[in-house]
């Protein structure tokens, strides 16, 4: 099958294009705490970065710890401690009951584009595989539907 040259340039210019748009959008990427190679954050429940902000520094992120205790809906509000030396990076440190199910709910702006992310809390930290990354915060239904799968072992 013979090509048009003109066609080949016009895939590559389109290609050239879509790439960068699709990484365009802001989101939270989390980690074990190591991962942040920042001794002060070695004992956080977890550590998270932003991606795709221009000026990181410039992020507003906010945090809730949601839980189920006892049968006793619960929310907790959650320091989020950026990281001196890594714009973007920030750690989450446990502030909320050892007992019960819990769900730490990350929401971000950067500039006009939003970012949120839920992130699943088991007995040995953080479920990475069970958090959920939204182009938007989540949802107070998104928020309780990770909750109640993780009170009923859907989340291990």
């Amino acid at each position: 099958m013979l090509c048009n040259p003109s066609m080949l340039r016009l895939g590559i210019a389109v290609l050239a294009f879509a790439r960068p748009a699709m990484a365009e959008g802001f989101t939270f990427a989390i980690g074990n705490p190591v991962a942040s190679q920042d001794f002060q954050f070695k004992t956080a429940a977890f550590v998270f970065r932003t991606e795709g902000c221009a000026d990181p520094a410039k992020a507003q992120i906010s945090a809730t710890a949601e839980g189920i205790v006892k049968g006793e809906r619960r929310s907790v509000a959650l320091r989020v401690t950026p990281q001196s030396t890594k714009p973007g990076v920030y750690a989450i440190f446990q502030s909320w009951a050892g007992d019960g199910h819990w769900v730490v709910n990350l929401k971000g702006t950067c500039a006009n584009l939003s970012a949120g992310a839920v992130v699943p809390m088991g007995p040995k930290g953080f479920i990475r595989e069970s958090a959920k990354f939204f182009p938007r915060p989540a949802t107070d239904s998104e928020i309780e539907t990770s909750l109640t799968a993780l009170a009923h072992g859907g989340n291990k």
